[in-house]
């Protein structure tokens, strides 16, 4: 054999090669995909990645025997007008479930319940159009917000399932606000501990979800 002339991998080789890589590419292909589309609270503000809430969640899905993978569409300071201008992008293709978690911003900025209302309609409407599936999550204002606008404000989102169909989560903080010890020193941001007891509630629901989009 002429030591210069080049060599090839033998067709034993590229056989072996593509059964090996066949079952790792079958994984990828078959994961569903969970987007949590939110702001501060659901992108870790104040905390490291790893404590962040698309990592626990993930962890939590782990437990229930689900392999999706969580991706977290997050960004600090978003309102669901903001949410809205980018969920076309944020919210990439392969998404089985989106896990919107938007409106905090909106409560702490006193905008007009109906507003958010219609921008959180526009958003589920979009996903559903992708023929993504969706789960709402709500929130429930703290004492100190006026009756009356604490009132219309916790009615956007079940108003907003009810009319397109889709799961809603009541309380993305259900148990942690309020509470001191889950709560950073801003008393509005979870800590790490805060983030487990939203994984631990957001896991059961969202298994559901992906569950519901089987063929």
């Amino acid at each position: 054999m002429d030591p210069t002339a080049p060599r090839f991998p033998s067709r034993r080789l590229l056989i072996a090669a593509a059964l090996a890589a066949w079952p790792a590419q079958s994984l990828a292909q078959s994961r569903r995909v969970i987007t949590i589309l939110g702001d501060s609270i659901t992108a870790g503000y104040g905390l490291p990645a790893s404590a962040a809430l698309p990592v626990q969640l993930q962890a939590q899905l782990r437990k229930l025997g689900s392999n999706a993978l969580v991706r977290g569409a997050g960004v600090s300071g978003d309102t669901t007008a903001g949410g809205l201008a980018r969920v076309d992008f944020s919210v990439q293709r392969d998404t089985d479930v989106c896990l919107v978690a938007l409106g905090g911003n909106d409560l702490l900025q006193g905008i007009d319940p109906k507003r958010t209302q219609a921008n959180l309609d526009k958003i589920v409407a979009r996903l559903k159009a992708r023929k993504i599936g969706v789960v709402l999550a709500g929130l429930t204002p703290p004492p100190v917000i006026g009756r009356a606008y604490a009132r219309d404000f916790q009615a956007v989102f079940p108003t907003v399932a009810k009319a397109q169909g889709v799961a809603l989560y009541p309380n993305l903080l259900a148990g942690v606000a309020q509470q001191p010890r889950l709560n950073q020193r801003d008393g509005f941001h979870p800590n790490a501990q805060g983030v487990a007891v939203i994984a631990q509630g957001l896991a059961p629901v969202l298994v559901k979800a992906l569950s519901g989009r089987r063929a």
